[in-house]
């Protein structure tokens, strides 16, 4: 595990479950940003969702604390069926009244430093297609589109991977 990463006032360190009802509320009003027509009620208890996340002995969930509140989270874990060299991650938010003050890339910087400590070699993600904002943010950390999964006909994501090793792209 990462141990607590201290950036002046901010830290980086694991989520509690206690945590999970506050970061669900932070990641519905980051996805909120992207979506045109407005957030769509997909049915999810994503309280509980966080929560379950959190308490997964195979993934981890990090995230930034700054003046004591949770500005940002990234979860990821070995994707099914993938070898223990591959991690996905699979919710990277910062909530919007933050963005572009450093807390994304300080997490993703996090986030690569625990990869590398695990030995991972590579890290895939799928983005929403309406997420331009996050799509630029995983470009200029040096995620590319993963040839392994182009965007099919009328697919509402696009797949990125980034080489752990600390070489961007692949």
């Amino acid at each position: 595990m990462i141990s607590d990463r201290v950036k002046g006032l901010r830290v980086i360190r694991t989520a509690l479950s206690a945590e999970a009802e506050t970061i669900a509320a932070l990641h519905h009003r980051a996805r909120s940003m992207y979506y045109p027509d407005g957030l769509p009620d997909d049915g999810v208890d994503w309280t509980a969702a966080w929560r379950g996340a959190v308490e997964r002995p195979d993934g981890q969930v990090l995230c930034v604390v700054e003046a004591g509140a949770v500005i940002g989270v990234a979860s990821f874990r070995t994707p099914e069926g993938a070898g223990a060299e591959t991690v996905e991650l699979f919710q990277f938010h910062v909530d919007p009244g933050h963005w572009r003050a450093g807390a994304g890339t300080a997490l993703h910087a996090a986030c690569l430093e625990q990869w590398r400590a695990e030995g991972r070699r590579t890290a895939v993600l799928d983005v929403h297609v309406d997420n331009r904002r996050a799509q630029a943010f995983y470009a200029r950390q040096g995620w590319v589109p993963d040839s392994e999964h182009p965007p099919a006909e009328g697919d509402h994501h696009l797949y990125l991977r980034y080489a752990v090793s600390g070489e961007r792209g692949e």
